[in-house]
């Protein structure tokens, strides 16, 4: 079984390499908030454990949390191993979730970092624009409209979020990479960590993924 941690700031597209690595490699995908919502929905009994803590408003404890990604990596799709996307979030989480997968026999194979400056980040989580009028959807990178400030489909202005603003993101990113940080030194004091430059194009990016995990393989 391999299991692969895919790291990355939020915007640094976790999301669309981990669903290449499914199709690719075989690899169960494990999205952290998508497992919770599974565990509660099944009423399984780490799902039930679970779901006091979410029903309260709750952050779902580590060990917790942990229990849901083994009971999922038992599952027969998970055979061949796992991608985990959202999790661990903090160094403390990792280390955890080290240990847990010592006592079932399994480890952390490969730590992959998808490496965006925080600059660039705030770009694309801030670009987003909404129309006034019905809620069309644009982004000043990936979707511009055809006139600056004016939808496209009805002509009302585009007012953008206050969550959505560059200094609401900076702030937003400035908690999270911290933590980050504390992740990924943890994977390169184990010799697993490997980064790649998440700015070039999305096929260039998953290429540059899977030759992390064709080249780890080879040398293993």
């Amino acid at each position: 079984m391999t299991v692969v941690v895919l790291l990355g700031a939020p915007g640094a597209g976790k999301g669309t390499q981990a669903k290449f690595l499914e199709t690719e490699f075989g690899l169960a995908h494990l999205a952290s908030g998508d497992l919770l919502r599974a565990a509660v929905a099944a009423g399984t009994p780490v799902g039930r454990e679970a779901d006091r803590y979410m029903s309260r408003g709750q952050l779902v404890p580590d060990a917790t949390m942990i229990r849901v990604f083994l009971d999922r990596l038992d599952q027969p799709d998970a055979r061949s191993g796992a991608v985990l996307d959202g999790f661990p979030r903090t160094g403390t989480q990792a280390e955890a979730l080290d240990e847990a997968l010592t006592e079932h026999g399994r480890r952390v194979d490969h730590a992959i970092l998808i490496e965006v400056p925080v600059e660039d980040l705030v770009a694309r989580a801030a670009g987003r624009w909404i129309c006034s009028a019905a809620g069309h959807v644009y982004h000043a990178i990936a979707h511009p409209p055809r006139v600056v400030g004016v939808c496209d489909v009805d002509g009302s202005p585009l007012v953008q979020r206050a969550d959505d603003t560059a200094d609401t993101v900076r702030a937003r990113m400035a908690q999270q990479l911290g933590a980050l940080e504390d992740v990924v030194r943890h994977y390169r004091r184990r010799g697993v960590l490997r980064t790649v430059d998440g700015l070039r194009p999305i096929r260039e990016v998953t290429e540059a993924v899977r030759a992390q995990l064709v080249f780890d393989r080879g040398a293993a």
